[in-house]
């Protein structure tokens, strides 16, 4: 199962689904990363050190730096990897109305990440689409 290329669809069809937790992003060293007791919803390694995304709660009960509290609005609709312009128009028309969005793509969904005090604007914009 490869996942929807076809544009058009992808944008009328995404119900977007708002999560009902808090996320942040933190970073830390790799050695740290491996240590600490959390459960992120997503990792990356960079020269850096490691981000991870996670539940503001759970950062602030591990005691780690964080910033960008955010909501999760999961696209339900199994994308392809291999689509192209998705998440650029869906970025577009965030951008224009001058909201922030972090997208994380997944096998089979992908995930935005938009400021907290944002979130009713982007559902409404994301709304649009389908409209």
């Amino acid at each position: 199962m490869t996942g929807q290329h076809d544009l058009e669809k992808l944008l009328a069809s995404m119900e977007p689904k708002l999560q009902p937790e808090e996320y942040v992003f933190c970073t830390l060293p790799i050695e740290e990363a491996e240590k600490v007791e959390v459960h992120p919803i997503s990792t990356f390694i960079e020269s850096e050190g490691v981000t991870l995304i996670l539940r503001k709660q759970e950062a602030t009960n591990a005691g780690l730096e964080f910033i960008y509290p955010c909501r999760m609005i999961t696209l339900n609709i199994h994308s392809s990897l291999e689509a192209v312009g998705f998440l650029a128009a869906i970025t577009t028309k965030l951008a224009k109305a001058g909201i922030s969005v972090n997208p994380v793509s997944a096998y089979y969904h992908d995930h935005l990440f938009v400021p907290s005090n944002k979130v009713e604007m982007t559902m409404k914009l994301l709304a649009e689409f389908s409209s």
